[in-house]
């Protein structure tokens, strides 16, 4: 007899499914931790299914966990009609402070393309705690495709790069993108090339310490995208960033950044997260969480428009006068 939660699974992939066929998706959420008695994540990834679980302190304690997992795997099986060999499962774990969530966890590079709104992106479906691809950001790639057109884009953080190939589909003149990682840069230029888009001059993708380069960029975009992390102490920046601390001056120098008509997205899943009051009062919350998912797993806003002073914006609070001091010594460096 099919358990409830098989039951569910069954009930929301013949929904989801129909749904994502309408959107034109190919990864997208069918189970968003529905049944408290099952805390997991359950996606679509092209003919695959992505699992992470979230296991309660007394699960991981007793074991039980690994039963349920099993029933977990043995249910999407059944309600999908995949072989378990399809099926990838992962732990969300707290973390130490400072550990990002693209560290690698294991090695079999189990890759898919996906596809959203005609564009194709390439997965991972078994290194990593995360795939390669936000699904809970496919709202904003949409709005920042329709806005791009004509228009100098910049890619903050960027990961895998999936905004900048929305950037460049929806006719951006030039697109630059960001991030720390050679792994991370690599796999954006791959994503770029998967929907006919050759890195270049023109679409520049940047191995750099994004806090640096804010720091130091002299250029004016008119379409900016800022994803930070939650937290980071990471050696190749030589720095420590705090969302909650840092935000306000990571906000004014990129909004600073902005040619004068110029726009900027910004948004984190630091849940605690409260916007600085001085920094909210020209902002405009976006509704920004896609139809699949439950749970408010991110938080976003809109900036409209470039500061004034594009040196004197920051103020002088204790988070930017240590953060102004932290890259001083990483440029010494």
């Amino acid at each position: 007899m099919p358990s409830d939660l098989e039951n569910r699974l069954r009930k929301n992939w013949k929904q989801r499914a129909a749904w994502a066929k309408r959107e034109n998706v190919t990864a997208f959420r069918i189970y968003d931790l529905d049944m408290p008695e099952w805390p997991f994540a359950i996606d679509a990834y092209g003919g695959f299914a992505h699992v992470m679980e979230y296991p309660r302190r007394k699960q991981l304690r007793d074991g039980s966990i690994d039963e349920a997992r099993a029933e977990v795997v043995r249910s999407i099986s059944a309600a999908l009609e995949l072989p378990t060999e399809k099926i990838f499962t992962k732990t969300h774990e707290k973390r130490p402070w400072g550990r990002g969530q693209y560290e690698r966890v294991g090695a079999n590079s189990q890759l898919v393309t996906v596809e959203e709104h005609g564009l194709a992106f390439e997965c991972n479906l078994s290194d990593y705690l995360d795939t390669g691809l936000f699904l809970d950001h496919r709202v904003t790639r949409a709005r920042v495709r329709k806005e791009a057109s004509g228009k100098r884009f910049l890619n903050l953080f960027a990961y895998t790069g999936s905004f900048t190939v929305h950037a460049c589909a929806g006719g951006a003149r030039s697109t630059t993108t960001v991030d720390l990682s050679n792994t991370y840069c690599d796999w954006a230029e791959r994503n770029l090339k998967l929907n006919g888009v050759t890195p270049s001059g023109t679409h520049r993708v940047i191995r750099a310490d994004v806090l640096g380069w804010v720091e130091d960029c002299k250029e004016q975009f008119d379409l900016i995208v800022l994803d930070p992390p939650s937290f980071s102490t990471s050696k190749k920046m030589g720095r420590r960033f705090e969302m909650q601390r840092d935000h306000r001056w990571l906000i004014e120098k990129t909004r600073s950044l902005l040619s004068e008509n110029g726009a900027l997205f910004f948004s984190t899943n630091f849940l605690q997260f409260e916007l600085d009051a001085r920094l909210a009062k020209d902002a405009e919350p976006l509704d920004s969480l896609p139809e699949d998912f439950r749970r408010p797993v991110h938080r976003a806003w809109l900036w409209r428009g470039r500061l004034a002073d594009r040196h004197g914006a920051v103020a002088d609070v204790e988070g930017d006068r240590q953060h102004r001091e932290d890259h001083q010594r990483s440029k010494r460096r």
